[in-house]
């Protein structure tokens, strides 16, 4: 990121339970779809009984491709089962891989079940729009009482069409989850709100950086000029395999060579305004976001936003010491609510969120 792009005016790092208000799993909730899915079992030996079937056939592609005589999908089954076995004790999936950074397969068959249930989620959730119907679109009805509506709101007031470009470049996304519901929400409420067609609300949608810092389940096919994963798609065993490949672990997250995390860093270091929604602040993540200031650098003071929702009051003031220490927020303007969800922040901190000049 080069030294001479302006700051952004506001930053939002996303978590899990900001799409929970459109219906997407939160962490607890997708350890457990994830163990349903590598449940795999068969009758007879070959009948399959329980878990997925897609993963399933995912195995038998890279079976084959590992050993097209043989095609032993029983090495798969085996990783498959560990983790079913330790999503009841586990931070998250992340951190399961994480603590088995050392072994391959455990890293693959859950980046598959990730991207599975995670694309069934999306197919589920307020946000899906049958692409089969005739002049389809998301209810926007639906998605009134949530924060994509309060941060759309926010985004179009007082603007023009003509003004959004330079109105969507004032903000960035850092955002955890591996769905693509803020872009997808907000490719069709451009459209939607401002009358204009797929392709201009493209255009204007890339003005605003949306940072995956773990990867998503692949750009939506407006990102990708008709090539991306459709929102909810079902997709083929060997389709699941190349898009879990989109996936990454926490070390993947921090290199460089894999990820934009150098780019993500300086946005945060220099965003004008950070809000957190629905995000956990585990210390992996933490860690990830802000590596720490050296000495002689001084926290910047500016406001910072978080909801908290489910965080203990005891819980809540170590996180804000923890990211006073990592030079992260301002202490005095650290507005830390787990009295609020995302919806309320908005209308909470209305003006003080504002991209208005």
């Amino acid at each position: 990121m080069s030294d001479n792009i302006a700051p952004k005016s506001l930053v939002l790092v996303v978590g899990a339970g900001a799409s929970k208000e459109v219906n997407l799993p939160v962490g607890a909730e997708l350890r457990m779809k994830i163990a349903q899915a590598l449940d795999i079992k068969y009758n007879d030996g070959y009948l399959r009984s329980s878990g997925d079937a897609v993963i399933d056939d995912a195995f038998r592609v890279l079976a084959t491709a590992a050993d097209p005589l043989t095609r032993n999908i029983n090495p798969f089954l085996s990783s498959s089962w560990r983790i079913r076995d330790a999503m009841p004790q586990a931070i998250s999936i992340d951190n399961f891989i994480d603590s088995h950074r050392n072994d391959g397969r455990i890293a693959v068959c859950g980046k598959l079940a990730i991207a599975r249930c995670i694309l069934t989620a999306e197919a589920e959730s307020t946000l899906f729009v049958n692409r089969q119907e005739v002049n389809s679109r998301i209810n926007f009805a639906d998605v009134d009482g949530t924060w994509f509506n309060a941060f759309f709101q926010l985004l179009a007031e007082n603007c023009q069409e003509a003004e959004i470009d330079q109105r969507l470049s004032q903000v960035a996304i850092v955002s955890f989850n591996y769905d693509r519901c803020i872009a997808h929400y907000l490719h069709g409420a451009l459209q939607n709100y401002y009358g204009i067609s797929a392709e201009r609300a493209a255009q204007a949608m890339n003005n605003l950086q949306i940072f995956h810092p773990y990867g998503s389940v692949g750009q939506l096919p407006w990102q990708a000029q008709g090539n991306g994963v459709d929102y909810g798609l079902k997709p083929s065993g060997q389709n699941l395999v190349k898009i879990s490949e989109g996936i990454r672990t926490f070390t993947e997250g921090i290199d460089p060579n894999h990820s934009r995390i150098v780019e993500i860093r300086r946005t945060l270091e220099q965003a004008k305004r950070i809000v957190f929604l629905g995000f956990a602040f585990h210390r992996l993540n933490l860690s990830l976001l802000f590596p720490g200031l050296a000495d002689e650098q001084q926290i910047l003071n500016r406001s910072t936003y978080a909801t908290g929702h489910g965080i203990s009051d005891a819980d809540g003031q170590e996180i804000r010491r923890e990211l006073s220490s990592l030079g992260a927020v301002f202490q005095e303007r650290f507005n830390f609510r787990n009295d609020l969800t995302c919806t309320k922040l908005f209308r909470e901190y209305w003006r003080s969120l504002s991209l208005l000049p």
